[in-house]
């Protein structure tokens, strides 16, 4: 299973954003997003490419589940991918 993760958009420059995941700030494609979007927007991210712009009406319930993934327990697959995939992200800003 592949998972999109939510992130808030910091800023674009023709077809890449600038996307802040945690803390983490990553350049995402904007080719096949759904529909346009703006800094302050969140997008669902899927391998570099941000495939959905998330209404703001379902960004706190969006980000809430991200959250309890994140804080859970690291027994759990789809918990311990998502904090493996953020401890990488943030290994590689530092270098």
């Amino acid at each position: 299973m592949c998972l999109g993760v939510p992130g808030r958009v910091v800023s674009i420059d023709g077809d890449i954003a600038q996307v802040d995941f945690w803390g983490v700030t990553k350049a995402i494609r904007l080719d096949v997003i759904d529909e346009p979007a703006e800094p302050g927007d969140y997008i669902l991210n899927h391998v570099g490419f941000a495939i959905r712009r998330i209404p703001p009406d379902d960004i706190e319930a969006t980000l809430a589940l991200y959250e309890e993934l994140i804080k859970g327990d690291s027994g759990d697959l789809m918990t311990a991918d998502i904090q493996g995939e953020l401890a990488a992200a943030r290994a590689e800003e530092r270098r």
